[in-house]
């Protein structure tokens, strides 16, 4: 179950965010992800790590449904991130599977500087994962780009240092004017909606989450600056939900402005020689995905810096630099054998 935060009612919100969707395993149904995508364009799939952890990790059928990640996968030891790792990934594949109307087998997924993954020939398709405790949570959009990010609600934040580590002078100021007992509520809605960002631009840890910001719940979602200024404009729009009453989910998309791409079939939106190699398994003779060209958008600002990262152009208050200072539990640059949450460019996955 989900209940949305903030604006739900917002025109733009409800035009762009279909409620996430909740899928206990392959078999689906998987109709209520493809009409979203068709209506919205995008689609949130949350699961829970039980219903998508084969009941054997060693089964023969696994390294064709993990394709090249399986080597990875084999060089894991710590039981609960092998667990993460692969049933994550077989979530990825079958919800990308489900609107491009192909096998996970037949879709490889590959990795960009920093962790990013991305469907490797379906540059139409933009992908975003995240997993914390139990929750799985996959974003995938045809419209530009997605990121997605979940914590606990509950987690502890709140007189830890994470305000001045994380938080804008305008967010700090608008944090202590909200009362003590839904203050740590609402930084955990912002780090959310900070990592959402950040993996929706493909940064990461290479800014500073203090460099930016957003704005209190109960008013249309947009990037600020430090100060509280507008940072973004209509190109950008945000979300956030709890999910199962037990998780905040936040969601960053980007309009890319090259309007809606109805056709996502994978048999017309790839060559017949890339059909070929992925299906074949050879993943290593397939190119690269193009990124696509991003034109400014309307509220693109000409006073703030636009530096364009190893990933995607950046858009709104970020200034290059690492990010500074651990969050609450220290910093998180993943664990022993891959990112905790999913996409190891950012923080919180």
């Amino acid at each position: 179950m989900a209940i949305f935060l903030g604006p739900a009612t917002s025109p733009r919100t409800t035009e762009a965010f279909a409620q996430p969707v909740r899928m206990t395993g392959p078999e689906g149904p998987w109709e209520r992800v493809r009409e979203a995508v068709e209506r919205h364009g995008s689609v949130v799939v949350h699961a829970q790590l039980g219903d998508w952890l084969p009941r054997d990790l060693e089964a023969p059928g696994l390294r064709g449904l993990l394709g090249r990640d399986f080597a990875r996968f084999q060089a894991m030891t710590h039981p609960q991130i092998r667990a993460r790792f692969v049933a994550s990934r077989l979530l990825l594949k079958h919800v990308a599977c489900a609107v491009i109307e192909a096998s996970p087998e037949s879709v490889e997924l590959a990795y960009k500087p920093g962790g990013r993954p991305y469907l490797r020939g379906l540059d139409q398709i933009d992908i975003s994962l995240s997993h914390t405790e139990d929750l799985l949570l996959v974003g995938l959009t045809r419209r530009g780009w997605i990121g997605v990010d979940a914590e606990a609600k509950d987690r502890p934040m709140l007189g830890l240092g994470t305000e001045n580590q994380v938080c804008t002078p305008y967010e700090r100021r608008t944090l202590a004017q909200i009362a003590e007992e839904r203050r740590n509520a609402a930084l955990v809605r912002l780090w959310t909606l900070k990592e959402a960002y950040s993996k929706a631009i493909g940064q990461g840890m290479r800014f500073r989450f203090t460099e930016f910001g957003f704005g209190p719940q109960g008013r249309d979602v947009q990037v600020l600056r430090p100060d509280g200024s507008p940072g973004t404009g209509e190109e950008w729009t945000f979300h956030t939900c709890l999910v199962d009453r037990a998780y905040t989910v936040s969601v960053a998309l980007f309009d890319a402005g090259f309007g809606d791409t109805n056709d996502t079939a994978a048999a017309t939106m790839l060559d017949a020689g890339l059909i070929e190699a992925l299906v074949s398994g050879d993943g290593g003779t397939s190119p690269e995905p193009r990124e696509p060209r991003v034109p400014d958008g309307p509220g693109a600002t000409d006073s703030g810096p636009h530096v364009a990262g190893p990933d995607r152009p950046r858009h709104g208050p970020v200034p290059d630099g690492p990010r500074h200072g651990p969050g609450p539990e220290g910093p998180r640059h993943g664990e022993p054998e891959g990112p905790r949450h999913g996409e190891g460019e950012a923080r919180g996955g």
